[in-house]
């Protein structure tokens, strides 16, 4: 790969995060009080990918150019080992999950991707383990979202909004 390919998607990765950082210093204008303000999240995802972007430029300005024999096995790999089945897979199921989230709820539908998603895509096989991975990471992140960071989540429709406003209750988010 010539050493320009090498640079240009990391270098724009950077150029993009420091564009829409600078793009969101009026978020925080509404943010009352201690509150984190809606730009909090934002701003550390684009501080990340600003990060990452740069130590893989760094990365890439530092290696040397591959000889035509690693370019040629890189080329055989294809997508580097992922079965274009379990790819697929993955892919339905983020795409499930973001689709039944507004309906069942970020609880409900949290522990079941993530249960999913161990057994289907991350080989997990003891139910304990996967079970303890979904509810705890989901009470974690409701914790995180809804009580630390003040970020509504979908509660869901009818029974399922009762069933997520008894959860935090229970939990005392609310």
């Amino acid at each position: 790969m010539p050493a320009l390919a090498r640079v240009v998607a990391p270098l724009a990765g950077v150029i993009v995060a420091v564009a829409l950082f600078a793009a969101t210093r009026g978020l925080d204008d509404v943010a009352r009080g201690e509150q984190l303000g809606p730009g909090f999240w934002p701003r550390l995802v684009l501080i990340g990918l600003g990060l990452a972007s740069a130590a893989k430029l760094v990365e890439n300005l530092r290696r040397a150019a591959p000889n035509d024999h690693a370019v040629a096995r890189a080329g055989a790999a294809g997508l580097g080992g992922v079965r274009r089945g379990t790819l697929l897979l993955a892919i339905a199921t983020i795409v499930l999950y973001v689709a039944l989230t507004p309906w069942l709820g970020f609880p409900l539908v949290t522990v079941g991707f993530v249960a999913a998603f161990m057994m289907l895509l991350a080989g997990a096989r003891s139910p304990v383990a996967i079970g303890a991975a979904a509810v705890l990471g989901t009470v974690g992140l409701l914790y995180v979202f809804v009580k630390l960071v003040y970020l509504p989540l979908p509660k869901g429709d009818g029974a399922f909004e009762t069933m997520t406003l008894a959860l935090y209750r229970g939990l005392g988010i609310f």
